[in-house]
């Protein structure tokens, strides 16, 4: 009778299963999808009847904690172990086996091992790789499993392929894995003799015949000192022949061979032929012979010749016994020292000094200290001066001084560092100092005439430009063209060069002779006055600190009329008073002060500001000129800032801005347009989006400007040298860091600390 299939009474397999899905064809090893193939399972993942899996191989050791696979945690890493096996010889009559040793390279990234036998010369046995690198199975009867990391240790033998393979070491790496992985290493073992290796060196040892050779090893010498040679200076004195004299010789040392080379100094129209070697590199001999040995004949071996026949050719033997050779000492680098004498060929030559290669070598060889150079001939006589013919009046007096230095004469040269230095732009202007001058004359005419005064520093010369005046019936123009101008009271013709004016000749008071008329300087622009300030070492009437160390030197008496000076002066006791003032009171101390020291000292100490410009009334004036020129290139504006921008930011520097828009010639004067890129910089960088947008009156145009507006704007301020004057001083200041405080002042301490900031 059958029982019902109810809970406990069936036997079904499957009552306490619960995976009944359907094997895939691809499963996940080692983190990868892989194809399962002939070992895929059945349902739930039960392996069929019959079926076999075969083992997985431990790719990641006991102990590895990583997410990684091991294909990538195991990377180029190997285990080595150094392992022999023994093998029969069988060609030999005594018998004997033969020690073959190898090295075990185990790859745990995927259980694979390799065997590789070193190469040994004449083994006559084929070598290299005896195992190519796979897994490989244990021996029977597990023949089902490969070998894993924990199947090798030192000291035990491993059977691979009916070889048994008896580990003795492994290296440090390999001892340090299996340590993490919990395996205790053994001790290395001994690696035995090889009886048929010693046999066969037994027998070759006794095959060798007794040939007399001599190793002259010369290529660690041409190691350690190739490229060296000592250099020395020497002189041969053949005074004593006739028409001889003393030859000045270069004694070559080289290292590499131990041999000499020596050149000989020819000066000019020693009436001598300049050969190219006085002795060809060689070995010098120390003594030589009375009759000049022959090449080949000075060696230190013999050649037997042993056998000669027609037929079989020529053999020849080194002599063992050195029978007929010559022995000969030759100079070393030990024998030649300064003051010292070298026998060349017969010659004595004595070494007199060496270059600095020389002296370190013979210093850290030797320990040699003592390098004074011989002294072998007088000093040279000095040279007679050579006399300069006086300047003849034709041409400038740089070409008549060439003309007279050679037979073809060549143009003067210039200080062309000089001019790299100061004839360049900086940002837009140039190196030029630019003053207001009026003529000193008792001409009523003259005394109107205002010239401006032009200063080039790249190579000190001066150009006068008259200012044209209306109803003055002088038409006003060049009045000096651009040259050097000589300091008058100067004779014309002498040797000598003539002293020209240079840019310390030239301030604010100063009287200059030009064609000659003399000129005043009566005032100069903002950029000279700031170039002499920041350059107050090359222009003492600009440095500050020889102006304040001028009125310290004042005595207390003049210091108590300057008190009442300023008393009466400043009735309100306001700290400030007119520069006119402050002028005709420095002017008046007779400390030695000029016009530029006491305008200097009146800027440093003034009340200046600077109205601020209109960033909407600059844009309307720039929009009107270029809708004047028709300039409408803005998208092409745009697209070179865009290239000039690599980082797509859409900022350029102020300096890159002004470049792109001279290089497409944008038609706005240098001072409206270092005042737009000023106002739309921030950190010395501009948004030039917003720049062309602000610019652009095709898209969005300004209101109409006025003409004086314009004229605010597209004026050079180059070429004007008002705006330098100064109105008030604030004298509180001054007398704080020069003489003592003024009793009883009311001047508040944050302007006179600020004046005494602006002073330093």
């Amino acid at each position: 009778m059958a029982l019902p299939f109810l809970p406990g009474n069936s036997r079904s397999t499957n009552l306490e299963k619960e995976r009944f899905h359907k094997s895939q064809h691809f499963t996940r090893a080692d983190g990868l999808p892989m194809l399962v193939g002939a070992e895929k399972p059945g349902i739930g993942g039960q392996p069929l009847v019959g079926q076999k899996v075969k083992p997985k191989c431990s790719l990641e050791p006991e102990g590895k904690d990583s997410d990684l696979p091991s294909w990538v945690a195991f990377d180029k890493q190997a285990l080595c172990f150094d392992a022999y096996f023994q093998e029969a010889v069988s060609d030999v009559q005594e018998g004997g086996t033969r020690i073959r040793k190898c090295k075990i390279y185990f790859y745990p990234e995927d259980d694979t091992i390799k065997v590789v036998e070193p190469a040994c010369k004449n083994s006559g046995i084929p070598q290299g790789t005896l195992l190519r690198r796979h897994r490989i199975p244990l021996p029977p009867p597990n023949e089902e499993d490969f070998y894993n990391v924990y199947h090798f240790n030192v000291n035990q033998q491993v059977a691979l392929y009916s070889r048994t393979f008896t580990v003795t070491d492994c290296d440090s790496f390999t001892r340090n894995f299996l340590t993490n992985q919990g395996v205790v290493v053994n001790a290395p073992a001994e690696m035995p003799a090889d009886p048929y290796s010693n046999l066969r060196e037994q027998l070759e040892d006794s095959l060798k015949p007794l040939r007399p050779y001599e190793r002259r090893d010369t290529l660690r010498q041409f190691l350690d000192h190739d490229g060296q040679v000592l250099r020395f200076s020497c002189f041969w004195d053949d005074t004593e022949s006739t028409f001889g004299d003393l030859r000045e010789l270069v004694l070559h040392y080289y290292l590499v061979d131990d041999t000499i080379e020596i050149l000989e100094i020819v000066p000019p129209n020693a009436g001598r032929d300049a050969l190219p070697k006085f002795l060809r590199r060689g070995r010098l001999p120390k003594r030589p012979s009375a009759q000049m040995k022959l090449p080949g004949q000075i060696t230190t071996r013999t050649v037997l010749n042993v056998f000669d026949s027609e037929n079989q050719g020529t053999r020849y033997l080194l002599d063992n016994r050195k029978t007929g050779a010559v022995q000969e000492d030759f100079y070393q680098d030990c024998d030649l020292t300064l003051g010292g004498e070298v026998n060349v060929m017969g010659r004595r030559v004595i070494l007199t000094d060496c270059d600095d290669f020389t002296k370190d070598y013979y210093r850290s060889k030797y320990g040699i200290e003592d390098f004074t150079p011989v002294q072998y001939t007088a000093a040279p006589a000095p040279r007679p001066p050579r006399l300069v013919p006086p300047y003849n009046g034709f041409g400038s007096e740089e070409d008549s001084l060439r003309s007279c230095m050679g037979l073809l004469p060549k143009p003067p040269q210039k200080d062309f560092h000089k001019f790299m230095l100061k004839d360049r732009f900086d940002k837009s202007n140039a190196l030029v100092l630019n003053f207001l001058a009026k003529m000193v004359t008792t001409d009523p005419i003259d005394q109107e005439r205002v010239f401006n005064i032009s200063f080039h520093l790249c190579d000190d010369s001066i150009s006068v430009f008259e200012r044209p005046q209306k109803n003055s019936g002088l038409t006003g123009g060049r009045f000096l063209q651009r040259c050097r101008v000589k300091k008058p009271g100067q004779e014309l013709f002498k040797s000598e060069f003539s002293e020209c004016f240079t840019a310390q000749d030239l301030f604010i008071g100063a009287t200059l002779c030009l064609r000659s008329k003399n000129f005043r300087i009566l005032d100069a622009d903002e950029y000279t006055l700031n170039y002499m300030k920041e350059h107050s070492e090359e222009f003492p009437k600009a440095n500050i600190g020889n102006i304040l160390s001028k009125l310290r030197s004042v005595s207390e008496e003049k210091q108590t009329e300057i008190r009442k000076f300023l008393t009466l002066s400043d009735p309100s006791n306001s700290g400030s008073l007119p520069y006119d003032s402050f002028r005709s009171l420095l002017i008046g101390l007779d400390c030695g002060l000029c016009e530029h020291e006491a305008l200097v000292l009146g800027r440093c100490f003034s009340e200046r500001s600077q109205p601020e410009a209109d960033v909407g009334l600059m844009l309307a004036v720039a929009q009107d000129l270029l809708r004047r020129k028709d300039f409408d290139q803005f998208p092409h504006m745009l697209r070179s800032f865009s290239f000039q921008d690599r980082q797509k930011t859409g900022r350029l520097s102020t300096d890159e801005m002004r470049t792109i828009c001279k290089g497409i010639r944008l038609p706005l004067s240098e001072n409206l347009l270092q005042g737009l890129l000023r106002k739309f910089s921030d950190a010395d960088e501009v948004d030039y989006h917003a720049f062309v947008a602000g610019i652009n009156w095709t898209e969005h145009p300004a209101a109409p400007v006025l003409p004086e507006d314009v004229l605010k704007f597209d004026v050079n301020p180059r070429c004007d040298v008002d705006g330098a004057a100064v109105n008030i001083v604030n004298y509180s200041g001054l007398l704080k860091d020069v003489f003592t405080s003024l009793p009883g002042s009311s001047n508040p301490p944050a302007a006179a600390a600020t004046a005494t900031a602006t002073a330093e």
